[in-house]
């Protein structure tokens, strides 16, 4: 059966050329989860509520009539369609697509799947070898497993905010929803595997994914030093806790970065950069756990003399002496750079309000080549009536008394 996806012609290159996912999924993590997927070639089909659609639709800035900045940003290579699962027949269609799909995505709360008819084991009735993915807030088995899950609130709860910031300051988020979207990229390498351990084994998985965990998780070697240490460790803001000079610095006209990764590179650091071999020849700064030890009194000599100097020579000279280093640029200075330019890490895709508008590519590279946007992120239920046509063969006239019945919405005819 010819399926939406093979008219494309970049899919039989892509590695997930074949696979069907069910994203059920709504704002950042379960959408994340299923855009990697879509990205690496998978065929994602994202049910939409008819009236209102993600929640995403209406954060951030405007793009054309049901898009936004935050909805696009999670939402490339897949196609919407709409149904009011609330309905007996929207929740039908689901039920019906189910058996054509290979993967399920699902952010409803704890409980909720089971309640609207779509929970695993209702699901895996239908089909056996499905993959089924549930996104959380917290551990679906433990006293907390009704409570909603959201990114903010599991920064705050995970010990992510008392590790970002300046000593002194008050807990810090971190600039975008980090929990969500680590919680997107674990989930997708969860799936990744079941698919992995279907095709040998053919069997299906029930993953569960809780943002607190993922949450817990990301806080990396700092969680390990607070273990080690009985307490928090130090908040060193823009700088390394354990290597010195590490950090973000302030040129006379700018900022950059120096990552002085070893005593060598410290050496010429101090003889070739700044030109002041007496520091070096310090017996407090000659080791970087001697640095460490002493930063208090390094760190604002160093920041003194880095103000002296144009920040283009010393980016000059840190390059020269093989030392790690950039300039901090603004994020629109970032976006529009040559370097991203030269990537074609975003694209401008075609849009039927807006003419076009700006998306991300996938990050990913295969075999030299960056994987393609299929599918600019689609407008409030663009593939209702193409999906349910060719997968579930209703004809035009079942579908208008679907959309009579509030039970979908479809797209203008164009053309």
């Amino acid at each position: 059966m010819t399926t939406i996806q093979d008219q494309d012609p970049h899919r039989l290159d892509l590695p997930l050329a074949g696979v069907r996912v069910l994203d059920l999924s709504r704002v950042f993590a379960g959408p994340m989860c299923a855009m990697v997927l879509g990205d690496l070639g998978a065929e994602v089909i994202k049910v939409e509520h008819p009236g209102r659609g993600d929640d995403t639709r209406d954060w951030g800035l405007r793009i054309g009539q049901t898009e936004t900045t935050y909805y696009n940003s999670m939402n490339r290579n897949k196609r919407s369609i709409t149904l009011d699962l609330q309905s007996p027949e929207g929740l039908g269609i689901v039920r019906e697509l189910v058996p054509q799909c290979d993967v399920v995505i699902h952010n409803f709360k704890t409980g909720g799947a089971e309640k609207l008819g779509v929970g695993y084991e209702q699901l895996k009735a239908l089909k056996d070898d499905l993959i089924y993915c549930a996104v959380a807030g917290y551990d679906t088995s433990g006293p907390e497993a009704r409570r909603p899950g959201y990114d903010l609130v599991i920064q705050g709860e995970a010990g992510l905010m008392a590790l970002n910031g300046e000593a002194g300051t008050p807990p810090l988020k971190f600039g975008v929803a980090v929990v969500d979207l680590m919680t997107g990229m674990y989930a997708a390498q969860a799936i990744l595997a079941a698919l992995y351990q279907r095709q040998r084994q053919g069997r299906g998985r029930f993953i569960e994914m809780a943002l607190y965990d993922c949450g817990l998780t990301i806080t990396g070697y700092y969680g390990l030093d607070a273990l080690q240490l009985g307490h928090d460790p130090e908040r060193y803001g823009n700088a390394h806790p354990s290597i010195v000079p590490y950090g973000m610095y302030e040129a006379a006209d700018g900022p950059l970065i120096i990552a002085v990764g070893n005593n060598a590179q410290f050496d010429k650091f101090c003889r070739q950069v700044i030109e002041r071999p007496d520091i070096v020849q310090d017996p407090r700064f000659a080791t970087n756990v001697e640095r460490a030890k002493n930063r208090l009194a390094l760190g604002p000599l160093l920041k003194e003399l880095i103000r002296t100097f144009p920040r283009e020579l010393l980016l000059e000279r840190l390059t020269a002496a093989g030392i790690p280093c950039g300039r901090v640029a603004g994020l629109h200075e970032a976006l529009t750079s040559e370097r991203t330019r030269r990537g074609r890490l975003v694209q401008d895709m075609p849009h039927p309000v807006a003419g076009t508008t700006p998306v991300f590519a996938p990050p990913y590279r295969l075999d030299g080549q960056r994987l393609p946007i299929r599918r600019a992120p689609p407008t409030l239920g663009e593939g209702t009536r193409e999906v349910l046509h060719q997968l579930l063969a209703l004809d035009d006239e079942a579908l208008a008394r679907l959309q009579s019945a509030g039970v979908l919405t479809l797209p203008q005819r164009t053309g």
